[in-house]
Order: structure tokens, then C-alpha cells, then sequence
């Protein structure tokens, strides 16, 4: 079970929550309290959206439109469609027309399938629990209709409500039963953050220019040498040393890499601890925008 938004435990521990996610469940038929029950729609809803996107329409709206806007300039280059110049532009105008309404129809389809049904609901849940101050772990970028970056708005985003004050801590255990209760999202505790996963969220966005560089620094050396060649400028000669330079710059750059790759390693395992102790009860803070793109990217 992967890492979601919110656990039902979270939802359970507060009864307004509870009793409104319950509310919303019964209109789609969806038990949105079931952490099991959840998985299994987002996973069904997630392939479904996907083969959406896959229709026919989409893919024949894209071609004609595309044929619609390159034929025209197939003008030039024969003479034979030269001769029939408004029956090469009426086609055209028409293949475009019919690749926009494809598109139309198919990025509409996706609307409704995303926009509807128990997505819009499990969306409410979660306008709900935020609303009551339960932290969204992390919010698929697919579950609100943006891109696989994250970026955007979204076309269906989590419906925002006024803030309410959270809900008073319950007595403890031992002052209530005697008994062993289920654990709640307060009696199950979150693994710590390790310190090689905070250097990660530092660095996740660095470098990505050592290769830029180096090339750079070898282009700067052939040139002088070239110069120098051509020219006879013995000055020439000294950009050579731009040469050792551009692979200390590579070498840095590999070493970046792989501990990157490392430090990559340790914090998805960090994001696994979170997933474990969400099935358990915790209640997982909102991820940072560094683990939240590498969940994404995993996925």
C-alpha cells in the first residue's frame, strides 16, 4: 500500500471529520475511513484515467490536426498541389477543424472522468480534513488533473474550506479503559527524519551544470589551441589549460551524481518508513516539495 494523502486513522480521530468523510462515502458508495478501500480506487481510478488518455479520438484528433497544419505547406514543394490550391486549403482547413473537436471531445471525456464520481468525493475528504487541520501527507499530481511535475493549478484541485478549529486531544488510554484500544494517529508515532535525507531536500535541485560546463571548457581549449595554430600565437596555447580543468569539472560532477543517487536511496526508504507507519496509524506530515517530486518521479 503506497503513501496516502491521509490515513483513515487520521480521518477517525477526529469525529466531525469522521462523520462528515462517512457523509460524503454513503452519496458515492465509497468508504473513505478504509485505507484498503481508498488504495484500491485510486489505483482503478489512476489506469482509468491513463487508458482516457489513450483513446482513439485523442490520437486521430492529433494526427488530423497535425495533418491539418503541416499540408499546406506541401504547397511548395509539388507542383501538383499547387494546381488545386483552394481544394489543398479546404482540406486542410477541414482535417484541422475535425483534430480540434477529437481533442475536444477526448480532453472533455478525461474531464468527466477525473471531475465525477468517487474521486470527487475521496477530493472532498480531503478539502475536509485540511480544513480541520490534518496535514495531507502528499496529493498525487494525477488525483487533481496536473502534470507529472506537479505544476499547475490542476482541473479538478482539492476544494478549499474555512479553517475550523482542531479537535480537543482525547484522554489518554489509561484514564478512559482498561482495555487495548486500536491505535489512533496520536498513539502512533512518525519515524524521524533522518539527517541524510534533509541533505537530500538541499540538494535534490543542485548541480545539473557540471556537464554543460565541462564541454564548454574543452570547446574554450580547442579554440585557443586552434587560434594559436593558425594565428601562431604562442598565447593561444595557455587555453589548453582549460582542458584539465573541464575533466576536474566532470569528475566533480560524477561525484555529485553518485552521492545524489545515494542520498536518493536513503530518503525513499525514509518515504517507505512513512508508508509503514501510515498503515499503522501515524499521522504523516505534509512531505516537502523535494520528497513529494521524488514520490512522484517513483511512481
Amino acid at each position: 500500500m503506497g503513501l496516502l494523502p491521509v490515513s483513515g486513522t487520521a480521518l477517525r480521530s477526529d469525529p466531525r471529520v469522521r462523520d462528515a468523510a462517512r457523509d460524503i462515502g454513503a452519496r458515492y458508495g465509497v468508504d473513505y475511513t478504509d485505507d484498503a478501500a481508498v488504495t484500491a480506487l485510486l489505483t482503478e481510478r489512476r489506469k482509468a484515467l491513463a487508458a482516457e488518455q489513450r483513446r482513439p479520438a485523442a490520437w486521430l484528433g492529433l494526427l488530423a490536426l497535425m495533418a491539418g497544419l503541416f499540408l499546406p505547406f506541401g504547397i511548395a514543394m509539388s507542383p501538383a498541389l499547387d494546381a488545386h490550391l483552394f481544394a489543398v486549403l479546404g482540406a486542410a482547413g477541414g482535417l484541422t477543424a475535425v483534430g480540434v473537436a477529437l481533442l475536444v471531445h477526448a480532453r472533455t471525456q478525461w474531464n468527466r472522468a477525473l471531475r465525477n464520481g468517487p474521486l470527487a468525493g475521496y477530493r472532498e475528504v480531503l478539502g475536509v480534513a485540511r480544513a480541520h487541520g490534518i496535514p495531507l501527507a502528499h496529493i498525487p499530481p494525477w488525483l487533481e488533473g496536473r502534470s507529472a511535475g506537479g505544476g499547475g493549478k490542476g482541473a479538478a484541485p482539492i476544494p478549499t474550506y474555512p479553517p475550523v478549529e482542531p479537535a480537543p486531544e482525547a484522554p489518554s488510554e489509561s484514564a478512559t479503559a482498561t482495555a487495548p484500544s486500536p491505535p489512533t494517529a496520536a498513539s502512533v508515532s512518525v519515524p524521524p527524519k533522518p539527517s541524510a535525507v534533509s541533505y537530500y531536500e538541499h540538494m535534490a535541485d543542485a548541480g545539473g551544470w557540471h556537464d554543460e560546463a565541462g564541454c564548454l571548457l574543452i570547446l574554450a581549449g580547442a579554440g585557443g589551441a586552434t587560434w594559436a595554430v593558425t594565428v601562431g600565437t604562442a598565447a593561444g596555447y595557455a587555453a589548453l589549460l582549460l582542458v584539465p580543468l573541464a575533466i576536474w569539472v566532470w569528475l566533480a560532477g560524477h561525484r555529485q551524481s553518485r552521492e545524489k543517487e545515494e542520498l536518493r536511496e536513503e530518503a525513499l526508504r525514509y518515504v517507505k518508513a512513512l508508508e509503514t507507519a501510515q498503515a499503522a496509524g501515524a499521522r504523516v506530515p505534509e512531505l516537502s516539495p523535494q520528497l513529494r517530486a521524488l514520490l512522484d518521479g517513483h511512481n
